[in-house]
């Protein structure tokens, strides 16, 4: 765990923000299961997931060692009325023991948070994004052989999780339109932070009551910088400008 200040956070560490909540560093991975033969035997997702996992492990530069409940793959249920063509399962694969590009780091660059703080989070957060590219690229399109019958692997990073996507979208908005666009929570902009279905209680003062507080949200949210403005907090949304 981390108090360092978040402008000196590496991507692979943890990072707390108050009230016991703190944000956990992971990659999300989404995952299009194909058939690459003619066979019509059905499709067993434990072999899938079995197969998917010693591949990690055993088949890429740096072996990754990733638990079953972090590997997620689900057959469709409608895969009778799908074309040859047609994916046959779906899934989702997180990434959450990043520590390894740490250790390569300081090992190459020889350096240590000490010696040269900002140079080192610049060459993890290089690393971590070139290692993420790497591993889609590594991954997409190979083939996995159970018993004979062969599927095929589309991986993709989610658009919510693609933070050199959503940074150029928003600079390419802002080229065209610098008002910033605007929803029921106010106006939005590229630091603009909106929690969904989240409980209600990680915001309370569990002493005083169950609804969200607007001193402990602030306070939590300030970790990040300063805080412009908090809008209506509810149950369900929590928006933060």
């Amino acid at each position: 765990m981390s108090f360092r200040p978040l402008k000196s956070l590496p991507p692979t560490e943890t990072l707390e923000i108050g009230s016991g909540l703190s944000l956990v560093p992971r990659v999300k991975l989404l995952l299009t299961i194909y058939r690459s033969d003619p066979s019509v035997k059905p499709i067993d997702e434990w072999q899938l997931k079995r197969a998917l996992i010693d591949f990690l492990k055993n088949s890429l530069s740096v072996s990754l060692t990733v638990p079953e409940e972090d590997l997620d793959i689900r057959r469709f249920k409608d895969l009778k009325k799908r074309k040859r063509e047609d994916p046959v399962a779906s899934g989702t694969l997180y990434v959450r023991d990043l520590g390894f590009l740490s250790k390569t780091s300081k090992n190459k660059q020889n350096l240590t948070y000490e010696d040269d703080e900002e140079e080192n989070v610049e060459v993890l957060e290089k690393k971590f994004f070139d290692w993420k590219r790497s591993l889609v690229d590594r991954l997409d399109g190979i083939e996995l052989n159970l018993e004979g019958v062969k599927f095929r692997l589309n991986v993709s990073i989610p658009p919510c999780d693609d933070f050199e996507g959503l940074k150029k979208a928003w600079e390419d908005f802002y080229a065209f339109n610098n008002r910033g666009s605007y929803s029921r929570g106010g106006r939005q902009q590229p630091d603009t932070i909106i929690l969904r279905g989240v409980p209600s209680r990680w915001f309370a003062e569990p002493r005083v009551s169950s609804k969200p507080s607007m001193l402990v949200t602030h306070t939590i949210f300030s970790v990040f910088g300063r805080i412009r403005s908090v809008g209506p907090l509810s149950t369900f949304q929590t928006v933060v400008i």
